[in-house]
């Protein structure tokens, strides 16, 4: 396991404020019962600013006509919509709520070629509400794989996450389970298949980025 690149800021940020403030606590006010409490709660705060920038080694489960994960979390709905961005028709959606404990890296569900890639600035209501999908912030991709075979998924921040990271570029050549971003603090996010999809997952399973099987065309 490692710790992203995005997480090396944030880290040293709050080492240093977990330093300082108990410098602080020394110099003023020194008491050790008091002074311990505080070290473990802020070792537990610095613990968990870590774990969640973790990036935990994983075989990619390729599967040649399957849609694998782009995130960890929880399976919040599937259900059929009108996707209205790009292929401005039905679709399938499956919507994936990341928790603040789950891993926050994305990666591609398929092999293809970045088709579409653009960033909306919005709103940063509940990840888990139905209008979360497009009222807030998001970032949507298009991957194409063939003529009939190709996915759209949209990283959407929530109340708490407040910066969405693409590596998308328009063009390029992706491979199934290769890192495309994250999402920072909590989140979710959206994949959209054609209607003739054979959904394998439902409401309130568990899945993996890189391992977890959602679908096959």
């Amino acid at each position: 396991m490692k710790i992203h690149k995005q997480g090396l800021i944030p880290i040293a940020i709050a080492t240093l404020i977990v330093f300082a403030h108990l410098a602080i606590f020394l110099f003023f006010t020194y008491h050790i019962f008091v002074f311990l409490v505080l070290l473990l709660l802020f070792s537990i705060f610095l613990f968990l600013v870590v774990r969640f920038f973790r990036v935990p080694r994983r075989i990619v489960n390729r599967v040649e006509n399957g849609i694998i994960s782009p995130a960890d979390g929880t399976i919040l709905s599937t259900e059929k919509c009108f996707e209205q961005e790009y292929f401005k028709d039905e679709r399938i959606k499956i919507s994936i709520f990341m928790s603040v404990h789950n891993v926050h890296v994305n990666s591609y569900p398929i092999d293809g070629t970045v088709e579409y890639l653009a960033y909306h600035p919005g709103k940063y209501l509940v990840a888990s509400l139905p209008k979360a999908s497009f009222d807030n912030e998001h970032n949507t991709v298009v991957v194409r794989k063939d003529e009939n075979r190709v996915v759209l998924f949209r990283q959407i921040a929530g109340f708490v996450a407040r910066r969405i990271i693409s590596y998308a570029k328009e063009g390029e050549r992706v491979e199934q389970g290769a890192e495309m971003g994250m999402i920072r603090f909590g989140s979710r996010v959206d994949v959209f298949l054609p209607l003739n999809a054979q959904v394998i997952v439902n409401v309130g399973d568990k899945v993996r980025a890189k391992k977890s099987l959602l679908a096959y065309f």
